[in-house]
């Protein structure tokens, strides 16, 4: 890392990804001392060979509200800080980001709220986020904007730097006509998109939506994926994000990872079976859903503690919401019920740890899991979904996922499950605990063998490819002559 106080760090950056987080953590160590640390996530493990190798930059807030750190160098990468305030980061960050759009966009699961002053300061941050992205980004540079954050991002940089090729992608589902058309500010942000060249989502449906409501709200004419607007074309697509399957893949593997996997059935008291759900702790995730089935199936008599038993792992998530505080509070009651009334001196039928584990410790939970229970009320992809089929060389466990989840499209052969029919859960959960081992090691292959097809190299790099092409088919030509480099790292493809 070089030295953090150097002004020119980023300027004239040919590739620029915006995102509403740096892809560093501030850790303080022991002594005291202070120093950046790769933030770990999907997003940047996609995003960062695509910056680094083309010595490019990436603008985001550090996560501390106040004055940002000046910009600096990490893992080959200009990062370009962005200050938030206190109240900015509860108006713009956790109100109209995480309290209007979150729950909007996941089919109003949570009753959205709308707030003036949140949407206010929305625009402000966008248009900070937007100028400083102005300021470094090179001549006809590739700028690619992240998620439901920066959403008016598009617009003001094509306003500013109308040579710049911009890419979009949402991370989270994106809703219907139906449902979009409740947010106040919904023309602003459709214009927002519309700056971009190519704007990207997870699944074929979300892009349908936009393109609808481009057409219903502002009466463009648009033609398939394709919609005209002011002088250009915006193309919306799916690409469905993907993970690091390779690396995966070899960390479980690991004689360590395997060797932790056979302690935690051992801590666990060897059970005939496990059970494993990994979520961020939000109200999208359906802990509850699950802990109430395990619970059912219990009483049911289907399935005996601790001769079976459901490991939960909820990383904290939004702690200042009251709402994810009551929601914390409510999980620990029911698993606290559940504990009391099926556990015994031999052991738990819940073991739950709200806290955040790292990457290895994961993996070998994947590998000692018999069935992985992802059941999202709404989820964009759902990359944990993906990350237990990548660990899984071994060809044995079980996928029970739901149908609401972006991954459900990909991996097919997982038991699909509604989530809002508790019953229906029960019946697919019990299917995944007695499913024979020649059929899960069927079922784990086919998954698998989709996954190396469809890693996270392929993600970016089928994102990359259409935005050069979108951008060269421009009326301007700002991409003509540049090069459609593939964004691969080398790395090779898991086996099974």
């Amino acid at each position: 890392m070089t030295d953090p106080t150097n002004e020119q760090v980023g300027a004239e950056s040919p590739v620029v990804v915006v995102a509403n987080r740096l892809p560093v953590d501030q850790v303080t160590d022991p002594d005291g001392s202070t120093r950046w640390q790769r933030s770990p996530g999907g997003l940047v493990t996609a995003l960062e060979p695509f910056v680094a190798g083309r010595g490019g930059a990436w603008v985001g807030w550090s996560g501390a509200a106040g004055e940002a750190p000046e910009p600096f160098e990490s893992g080959g990468m200009s990062l370009v800080p962005i200050p938030l305030s206190e109240d900015e980061v509860d108006r713009y960050y956790e109100g109209m980001s995480n309290a209007s759009l979150w729950p909007l966009y996941h089919d109003v699961v949570e009753k959205p709220e709308y707030h003036r002053n949140w949407w206010d300061t929305y625009v402000q941050i966008n248009k900070r986020f937007a100028e400083r992205t102005a300021e470094i980004a090179a001549e006809n540079a590739i700028v690619w904007v992240h998620d439901y954050q920066l959403q008016l991002v598009p617009a003001m940089l094509r306003q500013q730097r109308p040579d710049l090729t911009i890419g979009f992608f949402l991370h989270i589902p994106f809703p219907p006509y139906e449902l979009f058309t409740q947010l106040p500010w919904r023309s602003a942000i459709v214009e927002g998109l519309l700056g971009a060249d190519l704007v990207g989502f997870q699944r074929p449906a979300a892009a349908a939506n936009f393109v609808q409501l481009a057409r219903r709200l502002h009466d463009l004419p648009a033609r398939g994926q394709v919609v005209e607007y002011d002088g250009r074309t915006v193309a919306a697509k799916a690409f469905p994000i993907s993970i690091d399957v390779a690396s995966f893949d070899e960390l479980a593997r690991s004689p360590e990872v395997l060797a932790r996997a056979k302690e935690i059935r051992e801590e666990l008291g060897n059970p005939s079976k496990i059970i494993l759900g990994v979520d961020r702790l939000d109200y999208t995730k359906g802990i509850s859903l699950r802990l109430n089935a395990f619970e059912e199936l219990l009483e049911d008599g289907a399935v005996e503690a601790p001769d079976t038993v459901l490991v939960q792992v909820a990383t904290p998530s939004r702690e200042r919401v009251e709402h994810y505080v009551h929601m914390r509070e409510t999980i620990e009651q029911q698993v606290g019920h559940i504990n009391g009334v099926f556990g015994s001196i031999a052991g738990s039928a819940v073991h739950y740890f709200n806290q955040s584990m790292p990457r290895e410790e994961l993996a070998a939970l994947y590998r000692a899991a018999d069935v992985m229970l992802v059941t999202p009320y709404r989820d964009g992809m759902n990359l944990v979904a993906k990350e237990y089929v990548a660990a899984r060389g071994d060809l044995g466990g079980a996928l029970v996922l739901s149908e609401f989840a972006g991954a459900a499209a990909e991996l097919k052969q997982a038991f699909l499950v509604n989530p809002h029919d508790i019953a229906g859960v029960k019946s697919q959960l019990l299917r995944a605990l007695r499913m024979d081992a020649a059929d899960g090691a069927k079922r784990m292959r086919a998954m698998r063998r989709h996954l190396v097809k469809n890693d996270l190299d392929h993600w970016a790099n089928s994102f990359f490819r259409a935005l050069h092409d979108q951008a060269s088919g421009q009326p301007t030509g700002r991409a003509a002559g540049r090069e459609s480099t593939p964004l691969s790292n080398g790395r090779g493809g898991a086996q099974g």
